[in-house]
């Protein structure tokens, strides 16, 4: 079954007002792909399940603030979740249930990455290891940014975001001339361009999906693309008005 199949079989099952709840927990719909949550999260909760459904709202804080994956559901990730509830008609209450969840299944593939990015667009070289942390970091951290890059892309209108540079080698970023600090060693950036949107567009549209890093037109060497990361700390695209 292609992943196209199983995002048709379980936004079918979405419409179904209970969605395999039992009493041990929460049961994941016969295709879910990716991860799967067996308990209602909501603040108090700590473990490996919060920390995932952090990834999945990263994207959400409403701001250029990060939101901690640190497996523990705070206040942060109650409000990161209410806003991905309200970006998707759910109920909003702030508590990751059937619903959320069911939200969460129908938009991720089998290795956990958001319908609209993938693993290797993040790596222009094939691979993660070369960088300033460890390999599977890197990896780790690309798929923080691909849920943000999803919460970007779904709140603009769902029209293409192309990532033009993710995680880089220390070597390979050397060769494009970036910084030897550069977030893209890390894994946690992407430079981005669109068909669809203005660079200044993006860039605005970006200070609300927890990119703590935004640099577009007028900050030197970004006036042909946008630079994200959750790294760095620099908001600054001169050129845009109103950014």
């Amino acid at each position: 079954m292609t992943d196209l199949t199983r995002r048709t079989v379980i936004g079918a099952a979405l419409a179904t007002p209970v969605l395999g709840v039992v009493t041990a927990g929460l049961a994941a719909p016969a295709y879910a792909a990716g991860y799967t949550w067996s308990r209602t999260l909501r603040q108090g909760n700590s473990g490996e399940d919060v920390r995932q459904l952090q990834i999945r709202v990263a994207g959400r804080t409403n701001s250029t603030t990060r939101l901690a994956i640190d497996g523990s559901f705070g206040p942060a990730t109650h409000s990161a979740v209410r806003n991905f509830q309200s970006a998707y008609g759910l109920g909003v209450d702030g508590v990751a249930g059937p619903q959320t969840f069911g939200r969460i299944y129908d938009m991720q593939s089998s290795d956990n990455s958001p319908r609209n990015f993938t693993f290797s667009e993040m790596t222009g070289s094939g691979q993660w290891s070369g960088g300033n942390t460890s390999a599977a970091t890197a990896r780790a951290n690309a798929l923080i940014v691909m849920w943000q890059l999803q919460a970007l892309r779904d709140a603009m209108g769902n029209n293409p975001l192309v990532v033009t540079s993710g995680f880089r080698t220390i070597s390979g970023n050397a060769a494009v001339g970036g910084s030897t600090n550069s977030r893209h060693t890390y894994g946690d950036a992407a430079d981005l361009v669109s068909p669809a949107y203005s660079f200044c567009q993006i860039a605005r549209a970006a200070r609300s999906r927890g990119f703590s890093c935004i640099l577009g037109p007028g900050f030197p060497g970004h006036d042909d693309h946008i630079h994200v990361d959750r790294g760095s700390t620099t908001i600054s695209a001169p050129n845009c008005s109103g950014f």
